[in-house]
Protein backbone atom coordinates (compact mmCIF):
# COMPACT_ATOMS: atom_id res chain seq x y z
CA UNK A 1 0.00 0.00 0.00
CA UNK A 2 1.57 3.13 -0.62
CA UNK A 3 1.57 5.56 1.51
CA UNK A 4 3.08 9.07 -0.07
CA UNK A 5 1.75 12.70 -0.01
CA UNK A 6 -2.03 12.23 -1.57
CA UNK A 7 -2.10 14.94 -4.62
CA UNK A 8 -5.49 16.39 -3.74
CA UNK A 9 -5.26 19.33 -1.35
CA UNK A 10 -7.96 18.30 0.78
CA UNK A 11 -5.74 14.83 1.23
CA UNK A 12 -2.57 16.71 2.19
CA UNK A 13 -4.58 18.24 4.90
CA UNK A 14 -5.92 15.28 6.20
CA UNK A 15 -2.86 13.41 6.24
CA UNK A 16 -1.05 16.84 7.98
CA UNK A 17 -3.74 16.95 11.00
CA UNK A 18 -3.16 13.16 11.56
CA UNK A 19 0.40 13.61 11.83
CA UNK A 20 -0.43 16.03 13.99
CA UNK A 21 -1.87 14.04 16.07
CA UNK A 22 0.49 11.69 16.23
CA UNK A 23 2.18 13.65 19.06
CA UNK A 24 3.53 11.61 21.52
CA UNK A 25 3.05 13.06 25.36
CA UNK A 26 6.47 13.71 24.74
CA UNK A 27 6.11 16.11 21.86
CA UNK A 28 3.16 17.73 23.24
CA UNK A 29 4.51 18.60 26.17
CA UNK A 30 7.56 20.23 24.33
CA UNK A 31 4.99 22.29 22.26
CA UNK A 32 3.05 23.69 25.41
CA UNK A 33 6.10 24.62 27.41
CA UNK A 34 7.74 26.12 23.73
CA UNK A 35 4.26 28.25 23.29
CA UNK A 36 4.15 28.98 27.63
CA UNK A 37 7.36 29.92 27.34
CA UNK A 38 7.52 32.27 24.26
CA UNK A 39 4.10 33.51 25.82
CA UNK A 40 6.39 34.87 28.88
CA UNK A 41 9.08 36.04 27.17
CA UNK A 42 7.21 38.33 25.46
CA UNK A 43 5.28 39.97 28.59
CA UNK A 44 8.54 40.10 30.15
CA UNK A 45 10.49 41.55 27.09
CA UNK A 46 12.91 38.73 27.76
CA UNK A 47 14.52 37.64 24.66
CA UNK A 48 17.01 34.82 25.79
CA UNK A 49 13.84 33.17 27.05
CA UNK A 50 11.94 33.77 23.59
CA UNK A 51 14.58 32.11 21.73
CA UNK A 52 14.19 28.65 24.10
CA UNK A 53 10.48 28.70 23.64
CA UNK A 54 10.61 28.71 19.86
CA UNK A 55 13.06 25.73 20.35
CA UNK A 56 11.02 23.77 22.37
CA UNK A 57 8.15 24.63 20.47
CA UNK A 58 9.73 24.09 17.03
CA UNK A 59 11.19 20.72 17.85
CA UNK A 60 8.03 18.70 18.02
CA UNK A 61 6.75 20.34 15.00
CA UNK A 62 10.12 19.42 13.19
CA UNK A 63 9.69 15.93 13.90
CA UNK A 64 6.35 15.89 12.75
CA UNK A 65 7.44 17.14 9.53
CA UNK A 66 10.64 14.79 9.06
CA UNK A 67 8.23 11.88 9.94
CA UNK A 68 5.41 12.68 7.77
CA UNK A 69 7.64 13.11 5.01
CA UNK A 70 9.65 9.94 5.30
CA UNK A 71 9.17 7.64 2.54
CA UNK A 72 9.99 4.26 3.58
CA UNK A 73 9.44 1.04 1.41
CA UNK A 74 8.57 -1.51 3.22
CA UNK A 75 6.90 -5.24 2.57
CA UNK A 76 5.21 -7.68 4.78
CA UNK A 77 4.41 -11.44 4.19
CA UNK A 78 2.35 -13.42 6.57
CA UNK A 79 2.65 -16.84 6.99
CA UNK A 80 0.72 -19.42 8.70
CA UNK A 81 1.86 -22.69 10.39
CA UNK A 82 -0.47 -24.72 9.38
CA UNK A 83 -2.94 -22.93 8.09
CA UNK A 84 -6.00 -25.23 9.41
CA UNK A 85 -5.51 -26.16 12.81
CA UNK A 86 -7.80 -28.01 15.52
CA UNK A 87 -9.18 -26.94 18.92
CA UNK A 88 -7.18 -26.45 21.62
CA UNK A 89 -3.91 -26.82 19.00
CA UNK A 90 -1.34 -23.80 19.02
CA UNK A 91 -0.21 -22.56 15.04
CA UNK A 92 2.42 -19.83 14.54
CA UNK A 93 2.47 -17.02 12.68
CA UNK A 94 5.57 -16.15 10.95
CA UNK A 95 6.11 -12.26 9.89
CA UNK A 96 8.54 -11.04 7.29
CA UNK A 97 9.57 -6.64 7.11
CA UNK A 98 11.41 -6.47 3.67
CA UNK A 99 13.20 -3.19 3.42
CA UNK A 100 13.02 -2.73 -0.65
CA UNK A 101 13.52 1.33 0.03
CA UNK A 102 17.27 2.33 -0.85
CA UNK A 103 17.60 3.94 2.99
CA UNK A 104 17.73 2.53 6.15
CA UNK A 105 15.15 2.93 8.36
CA UNK A 106 14.27 4.13 11.63
CA UNK A 107 12.80 2.65 14.78
CA UNK A 108 9.84 0.13 13.78
CA UNK A 109 7.15 -0.99 15.88
CA UNK A 110 4.91 -4.01 14.67
CA UNK A 111 1.25 -4.75 15.73
CA UNK A 112 -0.45 -7.47 13.89
CA UNK A 113 -4.44 -7.36 14.74
CA UNK A 114 -5.69 -10.95 15.76
CA UNK A 115 -9.24 -11.53 17.54
CA UNK A 116 -9.35 -11.73 21.00
CA UNK A 117 -10.59 -15.28 21.11
CA UNK A 118 -7.19 -16.15 19.65
CA UNK A 119 -5.31 -14.15 22.35
CA UNK A 120 -3.51 -10.57 23.09
CA UNK A 121 -2.39 -8.71 20.10
CA UNK A 122 1.45 -9.26 19.29
CA UNK A 123 3.83 -6.58 19.30
CA UNK A 124 6.97 -6.28 17.89
CA UNK A 125 9.68 -3.62 18.40
CA UNK A 126 12.74 -3.80 15.35
CA UNK A 127 15.68 -1.81 15.01
CA UNK A 128 17.45 0.02 11.92
CA UNK A 129 16.55 -1.97 9.54
CA UNK A 130 19.38 -1.16 6.69
CA UNK A 131 18.65 -0.86 2.74
CA UNK A 132 17.48 -4.50 1.04
CA UNK A 133 17.51 -5.77 4.49
CA UNK A 134 14.91 -8.39 6.11
CA UNK A 135 13.14 -9.08 9.69
CA UNK A 136 11.47 -12.22 10.84
CA UNK A 137 9.47 -12.61 13.67
CA UNK A 138 6.97 -15.07 15.18
CA UNK A 139 4.06 -15.54 17.36
CA UNK A 140 1.88 -18.15 17.94
CA UNK A 141 -1.60 -18.26 18.08
CA UNK A 142 -4.45 -20.66 20.11
CA UNK A 143 -8.14 -21.27 20.75
CA UNK A 144 -10.16 -23.74 22.36
CA UNK A 145 -13.59 -22.59 20.06
CA UNK A 146 -13.80 -23.89 16.49
CA UNK A 147 -14.29 -21.35 13.47
CA UNK A 148 -12.64 -19.22 10.85
CA UNK A 149 -10.58 -16.07 12.53
CA UNK A 150 -8.91 -13.77 10.53
CA UNK A 151 -5.50 -12.35 11.30
CA UNK A 152 -4.53 -9.02 10.06
CA UNK A 153 -4.25 -5.83 8.64
CA UNK A 154 -0.23 -5.50 9.94
CA UNK A 155 0.25 -2.33 11.53
CA UNK A 156 3.84 -0.47 11.63
CA UNK A 157 4.11 2.61 13.96
CA UNK A 158 7.09 4.88 12.66
CA UNK A 159 8.92 7.42 15.50
CA UNK A 160 11.25 9.57 15.24
CA UNK A 161 14.51 9.32 17.32
CA UNK A 162 13.43 11.70 20.21
CA UNK A 163 10.32 10.07 20.43
CA UNK A 164 8.18 13.52 20.06
CA UNK A 165 5.51 11.63 16.92
CA UNK A 166 4.04 8.17 16.03
CA UNK A 167 2.47 7.50 12.82
CA UNK A 168 0.88 4.43 12.09
CA UNK A 169 0.39 2.93 8.77
CA UNK A 170 -1.71 -0.20 8.06
CA UNK A 171 -1.43 -3.03 5.33
CA UNK A 172 -4.61 -4.68 3.81
CA UNK A 173 -3.99 -7.87 3.07
CA UNK A 174 -5.31 -10.40 6.12
CA UNK A 175 -4.91 -14.15 6.70
CA UNK A 176 -7.65 -16.71 7.66
CA UNK A 177 -6.65 -19.17 10.17
CA UNK A 178 -9.26 -22.25 10.27
CA UNK A 179 -9.66 -24.02 13.84
CA UNK A 180 -11.21 -27.28 13.29
CA UNK A 181 -13.26 -29.29 15.46
CA UNK A 182 -10.89 -31.96 17.89
CA UNK A 183 -10.75 -35.66 16.23
CA UNK A 184 -10.05 -38.51 18.52
CA UNK A 185 -8.53 -41.55 17.28
CA UNK A 186 -10.62 -44.31 16.94
CA UNK A 187 -10.18 -48.23 17.29
CA UNK A 188 -10.53 -50.59 14.10
CA UNK A 189 -13.27 -52.12 15.03
CA UNK A 190 -15.63 -54.05 12.68
CA UNK A 191 -19.35 -52.37 12.75
CA UNK A 192 -22.38 -54.35 12.74
CA UNK A 193 -23.76 -55.11 9.06
CA UNK A 194 -20.05 -52.85 7.60
CA UNK A 195 -18.48 -53.87 4.71
CA UNK A 196 -14.76 -53.07 4.79
CA UNK A 197 -13.45 -50.55 2.70
CA UNK A 198 -11.78 -52.27 -0.22
CA UNK A 199 -13.06 -55.77 -1.28
CA UNK A 200 -16.33 -57.37 -1.75
CA UNK A 201 -18.74 -55.56 0.35
CA UNK A 202 -22.75 -55.54 -0.05
CA UNK A 203 -22.65 -52.03 -0.23
CA UNK A 204 -20.06 -50.83 -2.25
CA UNK A 205 -19.10 -48.54 -5.31
CA UNK A 206 -16.35 -48.96 -7.96
CA UNK A 207 -13.83 -46.46 -7.03
CA UNK A 208 -12.09 -46.09 -10.75
CA UNK A 209 -13.99 -47.58 -13.12
CA UNK A 210 -18.39 -49.21 -13.69
CA UNK A 211 -19.57 -52.36 -14.15
CA UNK A 212 -18.38 -52.86 -17.92
CA UNK A 213 -14.70 -52.95 -16.83
CA UNK A 214 -14.57 -56.70 -15.28
CA UNK A 215 -15.28 -57.95 -18.69
CA UNK A 216 -12.48 -59.23 -21.03
CA UNK A 217 -12.09 -56.72 -24.19
CA UNK A 218 -9.94 -57.38 -27.24
CA UNK A 219 -6.42 -57.68 -27.13
CA UNK A 220 -3.71 -54.93 -27.51
CA UNK A 221 -0.74 -55.35 -28.77
CA UNK A 222 1.80 -55.44 -25.62
CA UNK A 223 -0.74 -57.17 -23.50
CA UNK A 224 0.40 -59.41 -21.08
CA UNK A 225 -0.12 -62.78 -22.16
CA UNK A 226 -0.92 -64.25 -18.95
CA UNK A 227 -4.25 -62.69 -19.11
CA UNK A 228 -5.81 -64.13 -22.08
CA UNK A 229 -9.27 -65.70 -21.39
CA UNK A 230 -9.47 -68.21 -23.46
CA UNK A 231 -12.78 -69.01 -23.05
CA UNK A 232 -14.11 -65.75 -24.50
CA UNK A 233 -11.43 -66.64 -27.23
CA UNK A 234 -13.02 -69.30 -28.66
CA UNK A 235 -16.12 -67.61 -28.18
CA UNK A 236 -15.95 -64.88 -30.03
CA UNK A 237 -12.69 -66.28 -32.43
CA UNK A 238 -10.51 -63.73 -31.77
CA UNK A 239 -7.99 -63.00 -28.89
CA UNK A 240 -9.52 -61.40 -25.72
CA UNK A 241 -7.71 -60.32 -22.28
CA UNK A 242 -8.48 -59.98 -19.18
CA UNK A 243 -9.40 -56.49 -17.84
CA UNK A 244 -7.36 -55.69 -14.50
CA UNK A 245 -9.58 -55.71 -11.38
CA UNK A 246 -10.32 -52.17 -10.07
CA UNK A 247 -10.86 -51.76 -6.52
CA UNK A 248 -14.50 -51.29 -4.96
CA UNK A 249 -14.74 -48.64 -2.06
CA UNK A 250 -17.76 -49.04 0.66
CA UNK A 251 -19.43 -45.86 1.65
CA UNK A 252 -20.58 -44.24 4.81
CA UNK A 253 -22.48 -41.25 5.38
CA UNK A 254 -22.13 -39.08 8.29
CA UNK A 255 -24.95 -37.37 9.55
CA UNK A 256 -25.09 -34.64 11.92
CA UNK A 257 -27.80 -33.38 13.92
CA UNK A 258 -27.93 -29.64 13.90
CA UNK A 259 -31.51 -28.54 15.15
CA UNK A 260 -31.64 -25.69 17.26
CA UNK A 261 -33.96 -26.86 19.28
CA UNK A 262 -32.56 -30.42 19.24
CA UNK A 263 -29.39 -28.88 21.88
CA UNK A 264 -29.01 -26.78 24.93
CA UNK A 265 -26.16 -24.98 26.71
CA UNK A 266 -23.05 -23.80 25.11
CA UNK A 267 -19.23 -23.38 24.74
CA UNK A 268 -16.40 -26.14 24.08
CA UNK A 269 -18.39 -28.33 26.45
CA UNK A 270 -21.22 -28.79 25.35
CA UNK A 271 -23.04 -31.79 23.87
CA UNK A 272 -23.27 -29.76 20.23
CA UNK A 273 -19.73 -29.40 20.23
CA UNK A 274 -19.33 -33.08 21.14
CA UNK A 275 -21.10 -33.97 18.60
CA UNK A 276 -19.22 -32.05 15.87
CA UNK A 277 -16.30 -33.38 17.01
CA UNK A 278 -17.74 -36.81 17.12
CA UNK A 279 -18.89 -36.49 13.64
CA UNK A 280 -15.07 -35.16 12.92
CA UNK A 281 -13.41 -38.24 14.57
CA UNK A 282 -16.19 -40.61 12.24
CA UNK A 283 -15.08 -38.60 9.31
CA UNK A 284 -11.05 -39.06 9.87
CA UNK A 285 -11.67 -42.80 10.71
CA UNK A 286 -13.56 -44.14 7.95
CA UNK A 287 -11.12 -41.71 5.44
CA UNK A 288 -8.51 -43.68 6.56
CA UNK A 289 -10.00 -47.14 6.33
CA UNK A 290 -10.74 -46.61 2.78
CA UNK A 291 -14.60 -45.61 2.88
CA UNK A 292 -15.64 -42.99 0.35
CA UNK A 293 -17.04 -40.98 2.90
CA UNK A 294 -20.13 -38.25 2.83
CA UNK A 295 -20.95 -35.76 5.44
CA UNK A 296 -24.85 -35.23 5.47
CA UNK A 297 -26.70 -32.66 8.23
CA UNK A 298 -30.46 -32.73 9.08
CA UNK A 299 -30.54 -29.65 6.50
CA UNK A 300 -29.83 -31.92 3.73
CA UNK A 301 -26.58 -30.60 2.54
CA UNK A 302 -24.19 -32.64 1.72
CA UNK A 303 -20.52 -32.28 1.72
CA UNK A 304 -18.32 -32.88 -0.85
CA UNK A 305 -21.42 -33.07 -2.84
CA UNK A 306 -19.72 -33.92 -6.34
CA UNK A 307 -18.38 -36.96 -7.68
CA UNK A 308 -20.19 -40.24 -7.09
CA UNK A 309 -23.63 -39.42 -5.44
CA UNK A 310 -21.79 -36.51 -3.39
CA UNK A 311 -19.13 -39.23 -1.99
CA UNK A 312 -15.17 -37.98 -1.18
CA UNK A 313 -12.82 -39.47 -4.18
CA UNK A 314 -9.53 -41.06 -3.59
CA UNK A 315 -5.89 -39.54 -3.63
CA UNK A 316 -5.56 -36.30 -3.82
CA UNK A 317 -8.97 -35.85 -4.43
CA UNK A 318 -9.52 -37.37 -0.97
CA UNK A 319 -7.22 -35.02 1.19
CA UNK A 320 -9.18 -32.20 -0.77
CA UNK A 321 -12.17 -33.49 0.15
CA UNK A 322 -11.43 -34.30 4.06
CA UNK A 323 -9.87 -30.82 4.12
CA UNK A 324 -13.47 -29.53 2.60
CA UNK A 325 -15.37 -31.74 5.18
CA UNK A 326 -13.27 -30.55 7.94
CA UNK A 327 -13.37 -26.85 7.28
CA UNK A 328 -17.58 -27.55 6.68
CA UNK A 329 -17.35 -28.61 10.38
CA UNK A 330 -15.21 -26.12 11.91
CA UNK A 331 -17.90 -23.14 11.03
CA UNK A 332 -21.11 -25.12 10.86
CA UNK A 333 -23.72 -23.63 13.70
CA UNK A 334 -27.58 -24.60 14.52
CA UNK A 335 -29.99 -24.88 11.99
CA UNK A 336 -33.93 -23.58 12.24
CA UNK A 337 -35.13 -26.52 11.18
CA UNK A 338 -37.19 -28.77 13.57
CA UNK A 339 -37.10 -32.43 11.65
CA UNK A 340 -34.67 -34.60 9.70
CA UNK A 341 -36.96 -35.10 6.50
CA UNK A 342 -34.56 -33.42 4.30
CA UNK A 343 -32.13 -36.06 5.21
CA UNK A 344 -34.33 -38.91 4.57
CA UNK A 345 -34.70 -37.66 0.78
CA UNK A 346 -30.96 -36.79 0.24
CA UNK A 347 -30.77 -40.86 1.53
CA UNK A 348 -31.57 -42.81 -1.51
CA UNK A 349 -32.63 -46.04 -0.73
CA UNK A 350 -30.53 -49.56 -0.71
CA UNK A 351 -27.16 -47.89 -1.71
CA UNK A 352 -25.94 -45.62 0.78
CA UNK A 353 -23.63 -47.98 2.74
CA UNK A 354 -22.70 -47.58 6.61
CA UNK A 355 -24.27 -44.92 8.12
CA UNK A 356 -23.06 -43.08 11.44
CA UNK A 357 -25.64 -40.84 12.72
CA UNK A 358 -24.95 -38.12 15.87
CA UNK A 359 -28.30 -36.95 16.91
CA UNK A 360 -29.28 -34.54 19.65
CA UNK A 361 -32.77 -34.77 21.71
CA UNK A 362 -35.56 -36.66 19.56
CA UNK A 363 -39.06 -36.34 20.10
CA UNK A 364 -41.59 -39.33 19.30
CA UNK A 365 -41.61 -37.98 15.73
CA UNK A 366 -37.94 -37.36 15.34
CA UNK A 367 -37.07 -40.66 16.35
CA UNK A 368 -39.69 -42.43 13.73
CA UNK A 369 -38.37 -40.09 10.79
CA UNK A 370 -34.93 -41.82 12.10
CA UNK A 371 -36.18 -45.32 12.74
CA UNK A 372 -37.08 -44.75 9.24
CA UNK A 373 -33.48 -43.46 7.57
CA UNK A 374 -32.46 -46.79 8.63
CA UNK A 375 -34.16 -48.63 6.17
CA UNK A 376 -31.65 -46.51 3.47
CA UNK A 377 -28.70 -47.49 4.64
CA UNK A 378 -26.94 -50.61 5.16
CA UNK A 379 -25.60 -50.72 8.33
CA UNK A 380 -26.20 -47.80 11.16
CA UNK A 381 -24.72 -46.28 13.80
CA UNK A 382 -26.43 -43.95 16.30
CA UNK A 383 -24.74 -41.69 19.13
CA UNK A 384 -28.13 -40.26 20.86
CA UNK A 385 -26.65 -37.07 23.36
CA UNK A 386 -29.29 -35.97 25.56
CA UNK A 387 -28.42 -31.96 25.63
CA UNK A 388 -30.65 -31.68 29.00
CA UNK A 389 -28.81 -35.00 30.41
CA UNK A 390 -25.65 -32.67 29.86
CA UNK A 391 -26.31 -29.46 31.69
CA UNK A 392 -27.50 -31.46 34.83
CA UNK A 393 -25.13 -34.31 34.99
CA UNK A 394 -27.62 -36.39 35.77
CA UNK A 395 -29.31 -39.73 34.61
CA UNK A 396 -30.61 -40.49 31.22
CA UNK A 397 -34.25 -39.42 31.11
CA UNK A 398 -36.61 -42.65 30.47
CA UNK A 399 -38.01 -40.81 27.18
CA UNK A 400 -34.27 -41.34 25.74
CA UNK A 401 -34.35 -44.98 26.55
CA UNK A 402 -37.63 -45.43 24.77
CA UNK A 403 -36.13 -43.46 21.70
CA UNK A 404 -32.97 -45.80 21.95
CA UNK A 405 -35.40 -48.79 21.96
CA UNK A 406 -37.32 -47.71 19.26
CA UNK A 407 -34.23 -46.66 16.88
CA UNK A 408 -32.47 -50.66 18.12
CA UNK A 409 -35.91 -51.97 17.02
CA UNK A 410 -35.53 -50.78 13.55
CA UNK A 411 -32.39 -52.02 13.16
CA UNK A 412 -29.88 -49.14 14.66
CA UNK A 413 -26.83 -49.98 16.81
CA UNK A 414 -27.99 -47.05 19.16
CA UNK A 415 -25.89 -45.50 21.83
CA UNK A 416 -26.79 -43.24 24.58
CA UNK A 417 -24.11 -40.46 24.85
CA UNK A 418 -23.28 -39.51 28.48
CA UNK A 419 -21.24 -36.26 29.40
CA UNK A 420 -17.63 -36.11 29.02
CA UNK A 421 -18.00 -39.63 26.99
CA UNK A 422 -15.15 -40.82 25.10
CA UNK A 423 -15.51 -41.77 21.62
CA UNK A 424 -13.44 -44.71 21.37
CA UNK A 425 -14.96 -46.44 23.84
CA UNK A 426 -18.33 -45.87 22.74
CA UNK A 427 -16.84 -46.66 19.61
CA UNK A 428 -15.82 -50.04 21.03
CA UNK A 429 -19.19 -50.75 22.44
CA UNK A 430 -20.82 -49.91 19.12
CA UNK A 431 -18.97 -53.00 17.94
CA UNK A 432 -19.51 -55.27 20.67
CA UNK A 433 -23.65 -54.56 20.79
CA UNK A 434 -23.63 -54.61 16.68
CA UNK A 435 -21.93 -58.61 17.29
CA UNK A 436 -24.17 -59.22 19.77
CA UNK A 437 -27.46 -57.65 18.04
CA UNK A 438 -26.22 -59.84 14.98
CA UNK A 439 -25.93 -62.60 16.75
CA UNK A 440 -29.32 -62.61 17.86
CA UNK A 441 -30.52 -62.50 14.02
CA UNK A 442 -32.64 -59.95 14.10
CA UNK A 443 -33.40 -56.04 14.42
CA UNK A 444 -34.65 -56.32 17.91
CA UNK A 445 -33.23 -55.58 21.10
CA UNK A 446 -33.24 -58.74 22.32
CA UNK A 447 -29.91 -59.19 22.59
CA UNK A 448 -28.47 -56.20 22.94
CA UNK A 449 -26.55 -54.50 25.92
CA UNK A 450 -25.38 -51.45 24.66
CA UNK A 451 -27.16 -49.19 27.05
CA UNK A 452 -25.44 -46.08 28.66
CA UNK A 453 -24.80 -48.36 32.34
CA UNK A 454 -22.49 -50.46 30.46
CA UNK A 455 -20.15 -47.44 29.36
CA UNK A 456 -19.29 -46.96 32.80
CA UNK A 457 -19.17 -43.41 33.52
CA UNK A 458 -22.39 -42.29 33.26
CA UNK A 459 -23.89 -39.98 36.08
CA UNK A 460 -6.19 -29.65 8.57
CA UNK A 461 1.34 -22.70 4.42
CA UNK A 462 -0.76 -20.11 2.78
CA UNK A 463 1.59 -16.18 2.44
CA UNK A 464 -0.22 -13.21 1.95
CA UNK A 465 2.63 -10.22 1.12
CA UNK A 466 2.09 -6.67 -0.37
CA UNK A 467 4.00 -3.19 0.49
CA UNK A 468 4.01 0.54 1.17
CA UNK A 469 6.12 3.52 0.40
Amino acid sequence: MAAGAPAAEDEHKGGLRAALGGLTTRGRSFLAAGVAAAACAYVLGQGDLLRVGLLLAVLPLVAVAVLYRTRYRVAATRRLSPQRVPAGSEARVHLRMDNVSRLPTGLLMLQDHVPYVLGPRPRFVLDRVEAGGRREVSYRVRSDLRGRYPLGPLQLRLSDPFGMCELTRSFSAYDTLTVVPRTEPLPPVRLAGEASGYGDGRQRSLALAGEDDVIPRTYRHGDDLRRVHWRSTARYGELMVRREEQPQRSRCTVLLDTRRVAFQGAGPDSAFEWAVSGAASALVHMMERGFAVRLLTDTGSSVPGEGAEGFAGTGHESADSTGLMMDTLAVVDHSDGAGLSRAHDVLRGGNEGLLVAFFGDLDEEQAAMAARLRQRSGAAVAFVLDSGTWLTGGAVAGAVEDRLRRLRESGWTALAVPPGAALGELWQLAGRAGREQAGTGGLGGTGFSGSTESYGSSPGPRASAEGWS
